[in-house]
């Protein structure tokens, strides 16, 4: 029976594949038959998710991608050791909530060169012709509902989401000539990791009320994959430029 989102043969770099959503797509893209570069800072759990995958050609590499200049060389050394690419999913990133007061002006460099720049250069590496597949390709970058509305606390975080979702616009337009769709998922609260220590010095009673926000409740991670693996497969040939927004209907309210 054929399957319309299969991955089968494809090869697909996936940043912050140590835990969380970039995990759970990880997972998911091997049950689909594509082969794995899963790239993060703790070789340890980038390991562990590659003994979670079906068996395939994957592979784990460390990187920091807050060194912005090094992404293009190391995105073309992948491609010379493990193939070239059709597939790229950026799910790393970092999220501070601080009042404008507190945030320095180097901590928010950081939140847009680790959220934004890095997608920049990621992008930049993947349409070289030494690293994309001959058959054109796919981006998906993970962007946030942040960057669509406005939360006390966030300004930053929100400004290197929004930087996402406009940059996929822009990316999509200009990569069409060489058969790259660009597009973006904007999820609200998954149940991952980080919002676990979003959530530690919280009240029960304020967890609820986050919560309450959220029509459907929060997401897990298999939810955000769900919508990068179709937007990385063949069933949406003709989405570019697009924000799919993932968010249990925060963003309708």
């Amino acid at each position: 029976m054929h399957n319309p989102m299969s991955m089968q043969g494809k090869r697909v770099l996936v940043t912050g594949g140590s835990s969380g959503i970039g995990r759970e797509t990880a997972i998911l893209l091997s049950q689909l038959g594509a082969n794995v570069i899963l790239a993060g800072r703790d070789s340890t759990r980038l390991n562990e998710t590659i003994d979670l995958l079906q068996p395939g050609d994957h592979f784990a590499e460390t990187v920091d991608l807050s060194e912005s200049d090094a992404i293009v060389p190391w995105v073309e050394k992948l491609a010379r050791s493990y193939g070239k690419l059709d597939g790229l999913v950026h799910s790393a990133g970092t999220q501070t909530t601080k009042p404008l007061r507190s945030m320095a002006v180097a901590d928010a460099g950081n939140l847009l060169r680790v959220n934004s720049l890095s997608a920049f250069a990621l992008a930049k590496a993947f349409q070289a012709k030494s690293v994309l597949g001959p058959q054109g390709g796919a981006i998906v970058f993970l962007a946030s509902s942040m960057g669509l509305v406005g939360s006390a606390g966030q300004s930053m975080y929100s400004a290197s989401k929004g930087a996402i979702i406009a940059m996929t616009k822009s990316l999509a337009m200009e990569l069409v000539r060489d058969r790259i769709r660009v597009n973006c998922v904007a999820p609200a609260m998954v149940c991952t990791e980080m919002m676990g220590r979003m959530f530690g010095n919280m009240l029960p009673e304020q967890i609820a009320a986050i919560e309450r926000t959220h029509p459907l409740g929060f997401g897990e991670p298999r939810d955000v994959a769900n919508a990068i693996a179709f937007l990385l497969c063949d069933c949406s040939r003709w989405i570019t430029g697009s924000t799919l927004v993932v968010d249990g209907g925060y963003t309708a309210q």
